[in-house]
């Protein structure tokens, strides 16, 4: 069952960042990290729930050839993508976007 996928706009802020980091490291590195992006994206749309749970109702997928996992939460009707940040970053960073 497709969900669509909302990124807030904490997690927009986030792939701007990395795009911009990453094209300052490579020209076209930055093109490469959106593509397995939205990759992602699209596999957690057709299949929502396939991704483990990393805390509380937040799943987390890592993005492919890049240190970046994506969080994010399954409602009945949607999918929220709370943050794509880089793997190595603390895990309160993501943690603090999450709805108590």
């Amino acid at each position: 069952m497709n969900q669509p996928v909302i990124l807030c706009p904490g997690a927009e802020n986030d792939i701007r960042e990395i795009y911009h980091c990453l094209e300052e490291i490579q020209a076209g590195l930055g093109d490469q990290f959106v593509i397995r992006l939205r990759d992602v994206l699209q596999r957690i749309e057709s299949m929502p729930e396939i991704s483990g749970i990393a805390w509380r109702d937040v799943r987390a997928v890592r993005v492919r050839r890049f240190q970046y996992v994506v969080y994010y939460v399954v409602f009945t009707n949607r999918v929220e993508v709370l943050a794509v940040l880089h793997g190595s970053r603390h895990e309160s960073t993501w943690q603090s976007r999450v709805e108590t």
